[in-house]
């Protein structure tokens, strides 16, 4: 299971460059806006330092991570949801999208056009949050007339339900309200789920600063990052080491796509499980809460129907232990069922039909 982020933004927040920087694809960046038409996608390798450590011990051949997909929208501008500039096109790719990185600037530079002649970080979210409501009233407006018409013919329960949920959901999108931020039952997020509304997909908001206000205590809202676009376009070019020396240099801790992704799998609510042996180690991607035979699903759709266990151990223990023999021989290795529910870092060998 791979999972996909949208980045999006207005015209010259530094969008682009940093498309390129967590992606290392070259892209058209140029100091004009639209010239991103279509999007551009980019996959990137998850890092995961747990992976080369248990590669050594299993003598493995080759270390397969999980990955992002990241894909780069044009940028939006004010009455997107009615057409201006590249319009619904733009709208209809962040559907596709399992969460949003809404890139603002926050660096001045006169030398780089706003698209609104000032930079302001907070306006900027309130026009792209805007047209993403907008957008989602007229999907719900379409549904609200249909479950209106249900209703009325129906005079059943399940419709009124329906109606009620939706109906409820408008009213907050007429408040300027994202979806997102919204106590909904799980009857009311079933309900809506068709609806496939934009303002339901979590958002990180990253911040695009300069170098200067790396050291500053920036004081930002939940659920966002501050990155320099300019910086991780420098790291992309160095070798993993350079890159170290450079974010040591820095006094920064992490890459801005480390840190991307740390909060994205948060967000998201994603954990990573682990094979492991002589052909390869490789990780894999699963909503937290899922269970074994779920998470062999995700190898292969035929371990998920024939499951029968799953022999567990924490890669810390078979880190420890210095290989699964020995962790078998050390009692390390657990025996879990259909009901187990996976783990971080859960080191996997399933046994199906």
């Amino acid at each position: 299971m791979s999972f996909s982020l949208g980045i999006v933004g207005l015209p010259n927040v530094g969008k682009s460059t940093l498309f390129q920087a967590l992606t290392k694809n070259k892209v058209d960046a140029f100091n004009y806006p639209f010239c991103t038409i279509d999007p551009n996608v980019g996959v990137v390798a998850v890092p995961d330092e747990r992976l080369s450590k248990l590669a050594v011990i299993s003598k493995s051949e080759k270390v397969v991570p999980t990955t992002i997909e990241f894909v780069d929208i044009a940028g939006l501008v004010k009455g997107a949801s009615e057409g201006q500039g590249l319009g619904n096109k733009f709208l209809t790719h962040i559907r596709e999208v399992d969460a949003i990185v809404q890139v603002v600037r926050k660096f001045n530079d006169d030398n780089v056009i706003h698209v609104h002649g000032k930079v302001d970080p907070e306006y900027d979210k309130e026009i792209i949050n805007t047209e993403l409501v907008l957008a989602d009233l007229e999907t719900v407006g379409k549904f609200l007339s249909k479950a209106k018409d249900k209703l009325k013919s129906s005079h059943d329960k399940i419709a009124e339900v329906e109606y009620a949920a939706i109906e409820k959901i408008k009213n907050a999108l007429d408040q300027n309200q994202l979806i997102n931020t919204l106590d909904l039952s799980t009857e009311e997020k079933k309900i809506i789920k068709p609806l496939n509304l934009l303002t339901t997909k979590p958002i990180i908001y990253l911040y695009n600063i300069s170098e200067d206000q790396l050291s500053q205590d920036l004081q930002l809202p939940a659920n966002s990052l501050a990155i320099c676009a300019k910086i991780e376009a420098e790291l992309a070019e160095l070798s993993a080491e350079e890159a170290k020396e450079y974010l040591e240099q820095l006094g920064v801790a992490h890459s801005g796509l480390d840190n991307l992704i740390t909060t994205s799998y948060k967000l998201l609510d994603l954990i990573t499980f682990i094979t492991t042996g002589p052909m390869e180690t490789k990780a894999w991607t699963v909503s937290r809460g899922s269970k074994a035979p779920q998470a062999a699903g995700v190898i292969h759709t035929d371990f998920e129907k024939g499951f029968i266990r799953a022999e567990i151990v924490g890669w810390e223990e078979l880190l420890s232990a210095g290989g699964w023999n020995q962790a078998k021989e050390k009692g390390l290795i657990r025996m879990e069922g259909k009901e187990y529910i996976m783990a971080d870092g859960d080191t996997v060998f399933f046994h199906f039909n």
